[in-house]
Parts: structure tokens; sequence; C-alpha cells
């Protein structure tokens, strides 16, 4: 769901070939800002398709499509199976004009989730007029003010009190969980 209405915001042509959709991804094909195939997928879907976000967990179809995808040279990402991947899906942190994407490798998309969602609330809607307002002073300066250097050192100004703050909270024993998972 998340990637498809990231996709569907990014006004991409949208395909989502499921028997079952989400509430949300339902209410897209209704406003006509995404195609739902209410099916199976079928090899064929890949006609026509440039990038592909797989979520199929049959771990011997999820093979059998990537293979097709990566024959027919396409972008694909297979939800929790990075071997049938081709290239990775960051999570997005965006509150008003900043963008912040994070990536485990395919190690954690779990964790990546997570620490999106923290970001997403660390970043208030206080931080979003404060960014707005500073691309507004930016963009109202670089008409005022033609040194360069000048200008630079004026808006440098304004953020250097600014700090980002945080602490890492782990799970208790995350160690010895870890551990244990492997050793089983």
């Amino acid at each position: 769901e998340d990637k498809a209405i990231r996709l569907a915001e990014a006004r991409a042509e949208l395909i989502v070939v499921s028997e079952h959709v989400t509430p949300r991804l339902k209410a897209l094909a209704d406003e006509d800002r995404l195609v739902w195939h209410r099916r199976s997928f079928q090899m064929s879907d890949l006609d026509g398709t440039h990038l592909v976000v797989n979520t199929i967990e049959d771990t011997p179809l999820a093979r059998q499509v990537y293979e097709r995808a990566c024959e027919k040279r396409l972008l694909i990402n297979t939800y929790d199976q990075p071997e049938y991947s081709n290239f990775g899906m960051a999570a997005l942190v965006h509150p008003g004009p900043l963008r912040i994407s994070i990536s485990t490798s395919n190690a954690s998309p779990a964790l990546a989730s997570r620490l999106r969602q923290d970001l997403e609330q660390l970043f208030d809607q206080e931080f979003v007029e404060f960014i707005s307002q500073l691309g507004q002073v930016r963009q109202h300066l670089r008409e005022r003010i033609h040194n360069s250097a000048t200008r630079k050192d004026l808006l440098r100004s304004l953020v250097t009190d600014f700090h980002l703050q945080g602490t890492l909270k782990y799970p208790p024993n995350w160690r010895e969980k870890l551990e244990s998972l492997l050793a089983e």
C-alpha cells in the first residue's frame, strides 16, 4: 500500500494486480488514480511495464516473476525477498519540502519503517512552517542581495541554532534475542 500510494502521488500510471486490496488502494482505484485488476497475477501483467513492486509471498512464483522481469530488463523490488530484487525502495519522510530517505539495504525493512514513523513524529507542523519560511526567505534574498557570499552567510545564520537531537532506544536483551534466533 505505502509504495503504491507513493507512486500514485508521483502520478505514475499504476496497475495493481490482486484479488484483494486495502481500503486506501480501493479508494485510489475508485478515483481513477490506479487501475485495479481484481485477479491473480499472470506473467503477461509484466508486458508494457517499467517497474514492478512484487508482494507475492510464494517464493517459487516470486523467483519466476523476478527472472521474467530481469529478462525484460524491468526494475523489480520484491517485498521481503531482496534476492529477487534489482533495486530497493527506501522509506521516505517528507514533512513539507524536506525529503529524507531511509534504507537498511534490505537488512530490515521493518526497522526502516520504524525509523520513518519516529522521524515523521519528530518533524512536526512547526518544522514544516520553519523550513517553508526559510525557502521563502531564501527566494526573497536571492532577489535582493546579489552578493552570493553575503547571502549565504545570512542564510546560514538563520539555521545556526537549529539542532536535531535524539537517542536510540534498543529492545531489551536485543543481542540475546537475535543470537538465539540465529542459533536455531
